[in-house]
């Protein structure tokens, strides 16, 4: 019998859902709480949130407000991009430390990234002598958040029933 796909992830059931919904909740529950509130051994919430986490279902990080840390520009980049370098365009956005978040996407804009900057300076700097020097970027448009309105992590899984 072949052990083959180690690598392969197994589908969440109910208990990995109940998880993830009280880790998005409050990412620093205690593993006996949750233990209790599933009804399962404090063990099995061990290994099943490290699996979690091995298999990128969930990060546990704190999710920080980038403007009271200080960043005075906070923003999305919507970058076009000639198709056949997206992938060049990527590994080269990934590599730019205030990029902190970036998907590929439909529609007129090919990548959309989230940047933290402290100071217009310091944006200016990002895409103009950084991003918009990347082989393969066609355009870029800016948007700079002005105020958090919403921001909520606690969204569940596709899977609830």
């Amino acid at each position: 019998m072949s052990t083959g796909n180690k690598n392969r992830k197994k589908p969440l059931d109910r208990i990995d859902r109940q998880i993830i919904a009280l880790l998005q909740e409050d990412g620093r529950i205690p593993n006996t709480e949750i233990a209790k509130q599933v009804g399962v051994s404090e063990a099995t919430v061990r290994s099943r949130v490290n699996r979690l986490i091995r298999e990128e279902f969930v990060q546990i990080v704190a999710v920080s407000d980038p403007i009271k840390l200080g960043f005075g520009i906070v923003g999305t980049l919507r970058i076009q991009v000639d198709v056949s370098k997206t992938e060049h365009v990527t590994r080269e956005l990934e590599k730019l430390k205030p990029i902190w978040f970036i998907v590929n996407t439909t529609g007129g804009t090919d990548i959309v990234t989230e940047f933290i900057t402290k100071s217009l300076d310091d944006l200016n700097e990002l895409i103009f002598n950084q991003i918009n020097r990347i082989d393969g970027i066609k355009g870029t448009e800016t948007n700079i958040f002005l105020k958090y309105v919403k921001r909520r992590y606690d969204w569940g899984t596709a899977l609830d029933d």
